[in-house]
């Protein structure tokens, strides 16, 4: 065996776990968790023994010898806001993970458990690698139309990042020389500006701000939004899961599969081929915008997450798209694969990991 990775992603009803030999992934599992089991617990944090205690019984059903584990990474949870690359777990870090000084969310996690593990078995290290709260903007990209409001940056880091540098390598050339638009299409949706390596301009994926996703409801009419939030009718923590966990598909279809929404386009439900067309209008006009962004200097526009496995979405999406650069399809996450092989670099001493302060 070379060096022995272990690669930990929390999700809102799985975790799913991964282990690598180098490059070579040697096992992955997803550990599916029930509502009931989830709902058990009155924030994330409370789920951290029921996770870990998953997660090592997996390890030992599947004869992994935890003793030869070098290297652990945990999905970034929304920790304050940082620079893209491998950040080694500290009490800091943990602190800010439990109480979640940038939001509640699952992939908090992941560090966490990272950790605790770590310290169990001798010599091994903690890391986590471009959390979700990587930020890169501009000046400029964080100004909205009232001071009392900036923009933030809240993506999917660590997939986006790793498109980008797996289609680099592809054409052999360096992921900071190239000028990409990367859309990833999955729960939430994210559409990034990537310049010369740096996520120069990306929309708030998880808090409001963007295209709507399967579970997500992005920008909505402020005035509107602001006259339902003094309504009296909703609170504000329906109002909350309205944005992000009951919104987009869920709100318009009683769905969050493009899977089911496929099945029902294909019978000539005229419900959901409106829906699903605004869909990839939405991440259309992201897209263009992005577009301006680079002052139309794209070397490609890449297309990743779940959704992307939709070939007829993407149809429709690339025809609507393809006069700004080439469209390059990623189906699916290679997220596990990012976690591994970061931790990797800083075994072979490509990668120096960063503190996190």
């Amino acid at each position: 065996m070379g060096h022995l990775i272990l690669a930990i992603n929390p999700g809102s009803t799985s975790t799913k776990i991964a282990v690598f030999d180098g490059h070579k992934q040697m096992f992955v599992t997803t550990l599916r968790h029930t509502t009931e089991e989830i709902s058990a617990f009155e924030n994330v944090s409370d789920q951290f023994d029921f996770r870990k205690s998953a997660i090592l019984k997996t390890l030992e059903d599947n004869g992994i010898e935890l003793s030869l584990i070098e290297v652990i990474v945990g999905r970034g949870g929304l920790v304050k806001p940082i620079k893209a690359g491998v950040y080694e777990v500290n009490d800091t870090m943990l602190e800010d993970l439990r109480i979640g000084v940038g939001g509640e969310h699952a992939s908090n996690l992941g560090g966490i458990i990272a950790n605790s593990i770590a310290k169990e078995i001798k010599g091994c290290r903690a890391f986590i690698a471009d959390p979700v709260v990587v930020d890169e903007l501009e000046p400029i990209a964080r100004i909205t139309g009232h001071p009392l409001f900036e923009r933030k940056s809240i993506f999917h880091a660590l997939n986006q990042k790793a498109t980008a540098k797996s289609y680099a390598t592809s054409i052999n050339v360096p992921y900071e020389s190239l000028n990409l638009i990367v859309a990833h299409l999955g729960g939430g949706v994210s559409v990034g500006a990537h310049s010369q390596g740096r996520v120069i301009d990306v929309n708030n994926a998880l808090n409001g701000e963007g295209p709507f996703s399967p579970e997500r409801s992005g920008t909505l009419p402020a005035y509107d939004l602001a006259k339902l939030c003094f309504s009296g009718i909703y609170t504000l923590e329906e109002v909350k899961k309205m944005i992000t966990g009951e919104g987009g598909l869920v709100a318009h279809l009683g769905t969050n599969s493009f899977s089911v929404v496929e099945q029902k386009v294909s019978e000539g439900d005229e419900n959901y081929i409106l829906i699903s067309e605004a869909f990839a209008y939405n991440v259309a006009k992201a897209i263009g915008s992005m577009a301006v962004v680079l002052h139309g200097d794209v070397d490609a526009i890449l297309i990743t997450g779940g959704i992307a496995y939709n070939t007829r979405l993407m149809e429709t999406l690339s025809d609507q798209i393809k006069f700004i650069a080439p469209v390059k399809i990623f189906p699916g996450e290679d997220e596990m694969s990012a976690l591994a092989w970061n931790g990797l670099a800083v075994l072979e001493g490509k990668e120096t990991p960063l503190v996190y302060e």
